[in-house]
Formats: structure tokens, C-alpha cells, sequence
């Protein structure tokens, strides 16, 4: 399985970032380490986290005790929504590289814009972020939750574009007007919540070609995703799972499937998680 090749994608910037990754989004802090250390073994290079998620240290941990080298991973985390004030910004930023025992991340995303929160100002964080980006504390910059007048207003006020939006996507909401808005800019997407929370499990268009094809749902909606040229990091417990969800490189779907998975978008009523233009949510 660690032989198993992940393919890069190349970013605006020039770097790349391996389109299949982990994250640790609702991973116990406690048991982080030990999480992310068997996600390392099965062949996973590309790690997902988040100051909102409190499990950055168990990340690093995991890290060193790999043994491998830094310029072989790709680490990505994510502003808290209480930082977004310039010098918090700043600080909360140092505080993760602390946590993550690195002395730079590879992404470093703004995790929601917050349109309702702070005046509505979500330039002045992204500044910062670019600040941060000169400064070689993070490679590359990015933005999660964005929609397209959010990234439309950083972009025209600050001439820096993300190098990826992280954003939900799954065939019950392929998002596919932020995917446009992406793409016009350059823009990689990241899709969070890649399997609709398992309920693609129980879908029958999905169960059908997973059956005709011998893999597992899970599988069949991870290669939809690759296939359309997305970012994907599934999460689980389960060292099976990891392996299942790793084995995604050595089949193909049809343009017929693709199309039928996107067929089951439900616009907004397929969310699982908030509407970007109305989450004001800051942990306490």
C-alpha cells in the first residue's frame, strides 16, 4: 500500500500538493498521534488539520515519531474563526507551528470568511496571510468556506489569489458554482465532507456501479472526486478504512458514472454543514 503512487497536483504558486490526503477534522486530541501515526504507515503524506479542531500537537507528534522527512509531507492547517484580527492572526499562526513542532506548513487557510463577523472584514486576515506566506512561515496560502464574491473581494483588494478553496462538496452538493468561481481564478478545490458524512453508503445509483465495478461506495465517491480534478483527504478511525480509502489509484470510472454521481446533487438542501454567508460561529 505505501507503494502506491498519490498524484500531485500543481498549485498556482508552483508547488504541488498530493490530491488524496488525511485529515483529523472531530479526531479526539489524545488520540491524534496515534490516528495519524497509522495513516502514515498505510502511505499518507497529506495531513489536514485546523486550530479549531485542538488536535495540531497530536499531529506533530505524529510527525516525529514517523521518522520521515519533512520535504516528503505536506501539512496543512487552518485559522481559528476567534483570530481573524490582524495581530491575532499573527499569533495564533506562530502558536500552530509551536504545536506542530515544524518550523513552517506547507498551507495555511483562513478556515471561514465570517461575512457577519468582524465589520465584515476578511481582507485584512487574508493580508495577513500573504504577509505570512513572504515571510516563509507557510509555502502556500488558501482559503476555506469561500464563496465566489468572498474570494472575488480578496483577490481584486489585495492582488493575491488562494491557491486552494477547501469547500464542501459530495454528489448531493457538488458546489459546482464555487468550483466555476475556482476554476476562473486558478484556484485548486479542496472538498470537505467528501462522502456526505457515510450517507453515500446507503445511496443505490452509488451502491450499483460499486458493485459492477467490485469496490466499495466510499471508494467509487473518492474516485468521483479525483476524477474531477479535486482535493480529497476522508477521515476514519480505522486502519482498514485508511486502506480502503487509500486504494483509489488502480480503477477508473466511467463518464457515464461520473455523470450519475453528479446527478445526485440536491443544491442546497444537500448540505451537511453550515452555509458559508450565515456561519458566525467562534469557539469559546
Amino acid at each position: 500500500m505505501p507503494g502506491m503512487t498519490v498524484p500531485d497536483i500543481t498549485l498556482h504558486d508552483g508547488t504541488t500538493i498530493p490530491q488524496l490526503g488525511f485529515g483529523v477534522f472531530q479526531v479526539k486530541p489524545e488520540e491524534t498521534q496515534e490516528v495519524v501515526e497509522r495513516a502514515l504507515e498505510v502511505g499518507y503524506r497529506h495531513l489536514d488539520t485546523a486550530q479549531m479542531y485542538g488536535n495540531e500537537e497530536g499531529v506533530g507528534r505524529a510527525i516525529a515519531a514517523s521518522g520521515l522527512p519533512r520535504d516528503e509531507l505536506y501539512v496543512t492547517t487552518k485559522l481559528n474563526n476567534g483570530f481573524h484580527r490582524p495581530d491575532d492572526a499573527r499569533r495564533e499562526f506562530a502558536a500552530s507551528l509551536e504545536r506542530l513542532g515544524l518550523d513552517h506548513v506547507d498551507l495555511f487557510l483562513i478556515h471561514w470568511p465570517l461575512p457577519t463577523r468582524y465589520d465584515g472584514d476578511y481582507v485584512s486576515t487574508w493580508e495577513v496571510l500573504g504577509e505570512l506566506a513572504d515571510d516563509k512561515g507557510t509555502t502556500s496560502i488558501g482559503v476555506s468556506n469561500f464563496e465566489p464574491e468572498h474570494l472575488e473581494r480578496i483577490i481584486v483588494a489585495t492582488g493575491r489569489t488562494p491557491v486552494v478553496n477547501q469547500v464542501e462538496i459530495h454528489p448531493f452538493f457538488t458546489n459546482e458554482a464555487v468550483r466555476a468561481a475556482d476554476a476562473s481564478h486558478g484556484i485548486v478545490t479542496e472538498a470537505w465532507s467528501p462522502i456526505a458524512k457515510g450517507r453515500v453508503v446507503d445511496d443505490p445509483t452509488i451502491g450499483e456501479i460499486a458493485t459492477r465495478l467490485g469496490r466499495t461506495p466510499s471508494q467509487v465517491t473518492l474516485r468521483w472526486h479525483l476524477q474531477r480534478g479535486d482535493i480529497v483527504f476522508p477521515k476514519t478511525l480505522s486502519t482498514d478504512r485508511m486502506r480502503e480509502n487509500f486504494a483509489l489509484f488502480d480503477f477508473e470510472l466511467g463518464d457515464s458514472d461520473v455523470a450519475a454521481l453528479s446527478a445526485l446533487d440536491e443544491g442546497e438542501p444537500g448540505r451537511t454543514g453550515p452555509n458559508p454567508n450565515q456561519m458566525d460561529w467562534i469557539p469559546r
